[in-house]
């Protein structure tokens, strides 16, 4: 039995940090001259502030996408 619920545990643990990880992200935007410009992996309050606010390079402030097309 102890066996059991320490493989449950264990299946659990595994399961919530896989999930926390399918958070991040790969994001971009276009620039200007309408070219794609990576800005990395970003996860949690990053990926969501980015979504939120864009991505300002001093000059403009562009939309920045993070999911899968």
């Amino acid at each position: 039995m102890k066996k059991a619920t320490l493989l449950v545990g264990i299946a659990l643990f595994l399961g919530a940090v896989s999930c926390k990880k399918k958070e991040c992200h790969d994001c971009h935007y276009e620039n200007v001259q309408n070219e794609e410009v990576e800005l990395g992996n970003k996860c949690g309050d990053d990926l969501e502030n980015l979504e939120k606010n864009g991505y300002s390079d001093g000059t403009q402030t562009y939309e920045v996408h993070c999911h899968e097309h």
